[in-house]
């Protein structure tokens, strides 16, 4: 079923030790609007750009979850979102102070009840959720898979079968967010390490912050004494739900998961994203907070044949924006541009890109009587031709935002197929 989204009633201050760099970090979670989703900042960066947590960001590595966005970092970021997963928690901003999260004490408990303690609160608008309608299949060279499969009822269903040394429990778990109790059943269990793997891991410069105590060691001279039945295993849900948690929507499915890892979470969370966003485009109706082209008009002073935006299909806060344009052969520019070969002109898509962030931008209440005007472009990079009968998706994101300034990422997309991105700055000058 459908539920509004919910954020927290009150910041939350978080001091601790990072898990890998075993350095002493700072955090603070704060409540955030409608629409904004989780969102990461680095206190100690000059000039730091938000990290959003979606796959967009993710940067490759199989020991942990990290974001990456410009000169800014985030790492160990599955122990906090699989808590928001956990205790539907949708909006929140989150600002640290190093490159990595705390370790708390190797689970995601420490956060749970750090949260629960301030509260949570009912937002206006309504969770996206998808629901899965057919199989999505994820793979190793190692055996190792995830199967996402359309649900069999109600919520997120996770059945998880571990690859464990001999001696630790290797039976499968089963957890349902819809009637299972997240901060029993998963919050304590804390994070592993299998014993041939300690001094090599340590080598490379993993687990610093790592003890007795919020570190299990499996496979040693002697067995470590578990927290809940399964710890081990019931720790791979959290970190699945964790990375699962970069979708931002809810998620309808039931996954079976073998001896998965981050590597193979993150690969599952890509496709389910690259499925919401064309579920996106395929509505009949527009979303809630969505503009069609009667609307446009009344925000933006574009008009045919410049108007290069048909519809805008999600407007997240003064974060984020997507939205659409149906590329036809009819378009003034087709007439001379390539006739015979035609080619979407890539300044045109540059363009389109700055009309979308102008609705996003424009949205601010003390902009109001005011254009945003495009003063800048950095970082541009084409990476593939659009076409007559194309539709092109156009996303874009506020980096920064003041009374007078304005600067945004943005990029055009067909299906998955990435065609061009920028960085866009905007001066906001009366009307």
């Amino acid at each position: 079923m459908a539920r509004t989204q919910r954020s927290l009633k009150a910041h939350v201050n978080i001091e601790g030790v990072a898990l890998h760099s075993g350095e002493p970090v700072k955090v603070r979670l704060e409540p955030a609007p409608t629409g904004t989703g989780i969102v990461f900042r680095r206190s100690d960066v000059d000039e730091p750009a938000d990290i959003p947590a979606l796959p967009d960001y993710l940067v490759h590595s199989s020991r942990r979850t990290i974001l990456r966005r410009g000169g800014s970092e985030v790492g160990m970021v599955e122990h906090l979102l699989s808590i928001a997963i956990g205790l539907q928690i949708d909006n929140m901003f989150v600002t640290v102070d190093g490159p990595e999260l705390p370790g708390m004490d190797g689970s995601t408990l420490g956060y749970g009840e750090l949260i629960q303690k301030v509260g949570v609160v009912e937002q206006k608008t309504e969770r996206q959720t998808l629901r899965l309608e057919k199989p999505v299949f994820v793979r190793n060279e190692g055996g190792a898979e995830i199967i996402a499969l359309p649900p069999s009822g109600e919520g997120l269903s996770i059945r998880y079968t571990p690859g464990h040394p001999v001696g630790v429990d290797n039976s499968t778990v089963f957890f349902n967010s819809a009637t299972d109790d997240y901060i029993n059943d998963i919050a304590p269990a804390r994070t592993f390490v299998r014993a041939e793997e300690v001094e090599k891991l340590l080598a490379e410069g993993y687990g610093q912050g790592a003890t007795a105590e919020n570190t299990l060691v499996l496979g040693g001279d002697s067995a470590p004494e578990m927290r809940i039945e399964q710890e081990p295993t019931r720790h791979k849900i959290a970190d699945l739900m964790g990375d699962l948690g970069l979708l931002g929507a809810d998620l309808n499915a039931d996954i079976v998961a073998t001896r998965s890892g981050h590597g193979l979470n993150q690969g599952l969370v890509r496709e389910l994203r690259s499925i919401l966003e064309e579920e996106e485009i395929g509505l009949d109706e527009l979303p809630e907070g969505g503009y069609d082209i009667r609307d446009i008009v009344r925000v933006i002073p574009h008009r045919y044949p410049f108007l290069l935006v048909d519809r805008v299909i999600r407007v997240e806060g003064t974060r984020r924006a997507v939205g659409l344009k149906n590329v036809t052969i009819n378009e003034e520019f087709f007439q001379g541009h390539w006739p015979e070969h035609p080619v979407m002109p890539g300044v045109l898509q540059l363009e389109a890109m700055a009309q979308v962030a102008g609705i996003l931008l424009l949205r601010k209440l003390e902009h109001s009587g005011k254009i945003a005007v495009l003063a800048s472009i950095d970082k541009v990079r084409f990476r593939g031709s659009v076409v007559p009968g194309d539709q092109l998706r156009i996303e874009v994101e506020t980096l920064r935002l003041n009374r007078n300034r304005g600067q945004v990422v943005g990029v055009t997309k067909v299906g998955r197929r990435l065609a061009a991105e920028a960085t866009l700055s905007f001066a906001l000058v009366d009307a």
